[in-house]
């Protein structure tokens, strides 16, 4: 655990962001859909659902596992964007479910010292607060587009901000 309060209180908040609110809801927009629905591109320019969850794997791998486990960074970026329908829904889940799993366990033993301290990822040199800062905000852009992309397909609201419509604070849509 980190080994300060502010340390300790980032750590929490990432945690609880990544965990607890992107990774459950992101899963629940995948399961709504076909296969057909996953790997579906409008256009030549973007990306299917299915690119994107091999894009979160690869970059929460290399960017919290790989790098505070100090293991060898053995990610294929350009292969993550380049497949086209070789995966199920199933498996695309449980991948990006197992280096979630990995994920959790870093940030669950992450002290002050490695939040300040340099690493070298993808090439940039940056604090662990920012690795953990990148992999958050990363996987919160990503989960918004998947989540965009089901309601363009299914048409519906998802219901993640449902207590909020008995407030009056999100009356009709809520995501």
């Amino acid at each position: 655990m980190a080994a300060d309060p502010a340390s300790e209180l980032f750590l929490q908040f990432s945690r609880n962001k990544l965990l607890e609110q992107y990774w459950p809801r992101l899963r629940k927009a995948v399961e709504l859909l076909s296969e057909e629905q996953i790997w579906w591109r409008p256009n030549d320019a973007s990306n299917s659902i299915a690119n994107l969850i091999l894009h979160l794997n690869g970059n929460v791998w290399q960017w919290l596992v790989a790098s505070f486990d100090r293991l060898e960074d053995r990610r294929d970026r350009p292969s993550e964007f380049n497949a086209t329908g070789d995966l199920t829904a199933a498996d695309l889940l449980a991948r990006l479910g197992a280096t979630i799993d990995e994920a959790a366990k870093v940030l669950a033993r992450l002290t002050h010292d490695e939040l300040l301290a340099t690493w070298h990822i993808q090439g940039y040199t940056v604090t662990g607060l920012a690795a953990v800062y990148q992999v958050v905000e990363h996987f919160g852009l990503h989960y918004g587009q998947i989540v965009y992309i089901t309601k363009m397909q299914e048409g519906r609201d998802l219901g993640f901000y449902s207590e909020l419509s008995k407030t009056g604070r999100a009356p009709g849509g809520s995501v």
